[in-house]
């Protein structure tokens, strides 16, 4: 391969996560790429080095000067490069990752000091599971806070202020894609936006376990090393305490990455759910009932001039396909292992990063396509206006209200199939005779536009919900 300059590496990137998209998912690798991994995992290390220390029957065997404690949490703190660039070049001698990084530290606090009886404690009863299962909890929680979290608040808020703006804003529904009782555009917006509000609690919510328990479990060596110490209490309050995750009192070598699938599982409802907010934004374009910001020097079609295609939903919508069909894998691999422990789950843990990155992606897509899209209130009313058989519901249900028992066949057999004018269902009103002239008078004021019962109430209070109400 040539060599190339830096922004030109797209052109070669295996994924297009790394290429074609990677100026839409600035700061990602930051929290999932390896070397974002490798940090994790470093962080692990130093924590439990530190946490050691504090044991009491352990404390006088570990001296960590101020020093070597600043030099740990440069480690875990920061965002220098070079030293993780270190830790791979002695994996190329170990093959293996995690023992690399107990290696370096090792280097590290030696270089600053600290004596050998000290450094036997670095990954101190440790197998890599250990630290895997911690570093990957940790980046889970720092994505969750700092990139799908804010996200999501965007995504809903945006449907919140659309809801209010447009909540009486009245609109043909359409049930099986048949026109149907007529609803407001706000209302449909605010069902989106709450669907969403939920999930999002839902993924905030979300525990993300962890375990410190050694080969196999049972704190095996940790017993044998120190058997006066409560390793599961000591266990517990690193994990907790220390981390920030939930603690598994109960596993083989692997954590068993329920709350890995139950996390990676909300993920993919909440982007189901955006694929069906996706696709009936894009119907609503192709009836026209929204029109595209046109963006000057953009191209919808290489042979139709004319073309302002929908292409941001359209992206998401493909997308959020690609996550779930990853998150669907998680959920079918990562709770089963053989036995107390196989690798497999190793390499598909890596394509963590994957899913989030496809996620985000579809999600900031979808944020573009919302900030482009303005109402054609024309095309809506005249939609509407063409739709009188959405009155016949409301018609058969005064009927039935003073009495009328085949009130429902009577409409179906004005309406059913039948585009019906404004005239033949006021013809059809004034032949009631069942109906007191007020009853009439009421019904012969509806017009399908006036007919949307509570929706621009339940828009409002939705965007009230969310503190865009007014």
């Amino acid at each position: 391969m040539p060599s190339l300059a830096p922004d030109q590496w797209e052109l070669w990137a295996i994924s297009p996560l790394d290429g074609r998209y990677r100026k839409h998912l600035n700061g990602l690798g930051e929290l999932t790429s390896e070397g974002a991994l490798i940090s994790y995992r470093a962080k692990v290390e130093a924590a439990w080095l530190l946490h050691l220390a504090d044991v009491p029957e352990i404390k006088p065997l570990i001296d960590l000067p101020a020093t070597a404690r600043q030099t740990l949490k440069l480690l875990t703190d920061g965002t220098a490069h070079d030293w993780q660039a270190q830790i791979k070049e002695i994996e190329k001698t170990t093959n293996h990752d995690v023992k690399a990084i107990e290696y370096y530290l090792q280097h590290r606090l030696r270089s600053v000091g600290v004596a050998p009886q000290t450094l036997a404690f670095i990954h101190f009863a440790c197998t890599s599971e250990d630290i895997n299962n911690l570093a990957y909890g940790l980046m889970l929680q720092d994505l969750r806070a700092q990139r799908l979290l804010p996200l999501l608040t965007q995504i809903t808020v945006d449907l919140a202020v659309k809801a209010r703006d447009y909540a009486d804003l009245p609109m043909l529904a359409r049930t099986h894609g048949q026109t149907a009782t007529p609803t407001t555009l706000g209302k449909e917006m605010a069902v989106f936006g709450r669907r969403v509000q939920r999930l999002q609690a839902k993924l905030q919510q979300q525990l993300l376990e962890g375990k410190m328990n050694g080969a196999v479990g049972n704190y095996n060596a940790h017993l044998v090393a120190f058997p006066g110490v409560d390793w599961p209490a000591v266990a517990r309050s690193f994990v907790e305490d220390k981390l920030g995750l939930s603690f598994n009192p109960l596993t083989t070598q692997i954590e068993n990455h329920d709350t890995v699938v139950e996390f990676a599982a909300t993920l993919h409802h909440i982007n189901t759910v955006l694929i069906g907010l996706s696709r009936d934004i894009w119907g609503y374009v192709s009836l026209g009932y929204f029109r595209q910001r046109v963006k000057p020097g953009e191209i919808g079609s290489s042979t139709m001039p004319h073309k302002v295609n929908p292409i941001d939903f359209e992206n998401a919508e493909g997308n959020l396909g690609i996550a779930n069909a990853l998150a669907g894998h998680f959920s079918d691999k990562l709770p089963i292992s053989r036995w107390q422990r196989d690798l497999s789950d190793s390499t598909v843990l890596r394509s963590l990063a994957t899913l989030v990155g496809h996620t985000e992606l579809a999600w900031r897509s979808l944020l573009r396509g919302l900030a482009k899209i303005s109402v054609d209130q024309e095309r809506i009313a005249g939609d509407l206006d063409g739709a009188w058989e959405v009155l016949a519901e409301p018609v058969q249900t005064v009927l039935r209200r003073y009495g009328v028992v085949d009130a429902y066949e009577r409409l179906k057999e004005a309406t059913r199939g039948k585009q019906v004018s404004r005239e033949a269902l006021h013809q059809l009103i004034d032949r009631s005779s069942e109906l007191p002239s007020s009853a009439k008078e009421a019904l012969r004021a509806l017009t399908p536009a006036s007919y949307t019962g509570a929706a621009g109430t339940l828009a409002r209070q939705f965007a009230a919900s969310m503190n865009v109400g007014g």
